[in-house]
């Protein structure tokens, strides 16, 4: 039974949003949804792991020593990017005949896109590229960094987002903007 797609990340959600494959009302519901979520799975691990959980400082995304802001802005920007074009990519429904097959295999590119760009900006922000996730785990955790430059773990991947939903839909797609006469 088909309930959501798999929607786990707010930064998807508002790419798909931007494509006008969601409504707002259910990119709303999602992303609400979505982000109490993170805050139940971040409260598990810090029930079930304490010790790991406080070494980790439960898990909260801060820009690195070493890293400014926009170095922490950009990897999540370029990162997030990276994660929605794959999304869409591995789920245009308009593809031709002979990659018909592509939308049971979607999970694969998506999670190696996952892969790839965790490689590339751990040491940076942590990789952030869901903004749930981000909000959970400093809800939970709620000292130390956690708020420092949180604005950056939702900034970016929005940005990322929108970014990645314009690419695909006006140039990869070449749907044109509607207008108004």
């Amino acid at each position: 039974m088909r309930i959501s797609g798999g929607h786990i990340n707010p930064a998807v959600t508002f790419g798909l949003f931007l494509a006008r494959k969601l409504s707002l009302t259910r990119s709303v519901f999602y992303i609400i949804v979505q982000s109490l979520g993170a805050m139940a799975g971040a409260g598990v691990v810090k029930g079930f792991q304490k010790k790991q959980y406080e070494l980790l400082s439960g898990g909260a995304n801060v820009v690195k020593h070493g890293y400014t802001k926009g170095d922490g802005l950009g990897a999540e920007i370029v990162g997030t990017f990276v994660l929605v074009y794959t999304v869409f990519s591995a789920t245009d429904a308009k593809r031709d005949a002979r990659d018909s097959h592509v939308p049971i295999l979607a999970p694969l590119p998506i999670g190696f896109a996952v892969f790839l760009v965790h490689l590339a900006t751990i040491p940076i922000t942590g990789t952030g590229i869901n903004p749930a996730r981000s909000l959970g785990a400093a809800i939970i955790y709620n000292k130390g960094h956690a708020w420092d430059d949180h604005w950056i773990f939702w900034v970016g991947p929005f940005i990322g987002a929108a970014l990645a939903a314009l690419y695909h839909q006006i140039v990869i797609r070449g749907i044109p903007f509607k207008t108004r006469d």
